[in-house]
């Protein structure tokens, strides 16, 4: 979601403080809520705080409130230089709240959105630094489940890193319903996500882990390698239709200079099938170090890399029998849109 102009809110506007985060400027607003740049006068520096929206119905500010602290739950979890840190999280005049850190750059869909564009090395450097950060989180328990380049940060010197845990599976997640692990609700449910970013399965409201998140990072390295999203489609229903059952045109063939290997790499992270992709984070990980590795080696990209084609890419025909398909139509109502209350809240 774009930033939007700077503009008072009630509960921050009223005492200019949250807990003992002095407001200094309101830097974007979302559905969930607002996120200021503050001062933390204890440790003496700079923090973003994410505070919950303030909201007349009061089941849909339990509903917001608790995917705030879910979202601090999760993250919280993590340690990371590819994640950002969470520094504390409560509640100040009824309102949820997150502290973390105040990050210098833009958010990566921005950037392409302004023209940014990537060389096949620089796609595979950041890729590789995100997989590593997702190793760390799938050994942790925590499943993203939306990453997409509206959550991914990019610093000035192309540093990424994830943030937005809102709709991320943690194994201390706040649930609705205490006698259900995963209860279906608009939460918790595998629907949540951006539809351009999804893997298959979540695109069919199927059961996902950890191998949905490669899946996403594989279609963002396809639009920073090509412009261009992996599926388009008139409305949301037509899209999660591509998604979940027509293979993308390989990267290498939108634009010549990806090298194949590196097309391949994509393509196997977003097979249709999940065990066809990488099995973890650090298999991805592996071979985006091992193509980093050739191309150091030789001054010729690693297009000859002895890498087979993933069946997932070919016209699989395995891949979408008609019989088998999700009604799309009747879980597309329940689908977040891109960008719902997310990168806007690191921009300056």
């Amino acid at each position: 979601m774009m930033p939007l102009p700077a503009r008072s809110s009630p509960s921050a506007q009223s005492s200019n403080r949250v807990s003992r985060f002095y407001i200094i400027r309101e830097i974007g607003s979302g559905a969930a809520g607002t996120v200021y740049v503050a001062r933390d006068p204890v440790v003496d520096r700079n923090v973003a705080i994410k505070i919950s929206r303030v909201r007349s119905n009061p089941a849909e500010k339990k509903q917001y409130d608790q995917q705030l602290i879910n979202e601090a739950r999760a993250a919280g979890r993590l340690s990371h230089p590819n994640i950002i840190t969470i520094f504390e999280a409560g509640s100040d005049n009824g309102n949820s709240y997150i502290a973390m850190e105040y990050l210098q750059g833009a958010v990566l869909g921005r950037r392409m959105e302004g023209g940014d564009t990537f060389t096949p090395d620089e796609v595979v450097a950041i890729a590789a630094k995100l997989a590593d950060a997702l190793a760390h989180a799938h050994k942790n328990g925590v499943i993203h489940r939306d990453i997409n380049p509206s959550n991914i940060f990019l610093s000035d010197d192309k540093q990424p890193k994830i943030f937005d845990f809102g709709i991320a599976r943690a194994p201390n997640r706040l649930s609705e319903d205490a006698d259900d692990d995963e209860p279906v609700t608009l939460f918790q449910n595998n629907l949540l996500g951006t539809p351009n970013y999804m893997s298959p399965e979540q695109a069919q409201g199927k059961q996902v882990d950890h191998l949905t998140d490669l899946y996403s990072l594989g279609a963002v390295m396809y639009e920073m390698l090509t412009q261009r999203k992996p599926f388009q489609g008139e409305t949301t229903e037509a899209l999660l239709e591509a998604v979940a059952y027509k293979a993308p045109t390989a990267p290498h063939e939108l634009n010549s200079a990806v090298p194949v290997g590196l097309s391949q790499i994509v393509l196997k992270a977003m097979s249709k099938r999940p065990e066809k992709r990488y099995q973890s984070a650090e298999e991805f990980l592996h071979d985006l170090n091992r193509y980093l590795g050739l191309n150091k080696r030789h001054s010729k990209p690693a297009v000859q890399a002895p890498e087979p084609e993933p069946e997932a890419v070919k016209p699989a025909k395995q891949d979408k029998p008609a019989a088998s398909r999700a009604p799309i139509a009747a879980i597309v109502a329940f689908v977040v849109g891109a960008g719902l209350a997310s990168a806007w809240f690191l921009l300056h």
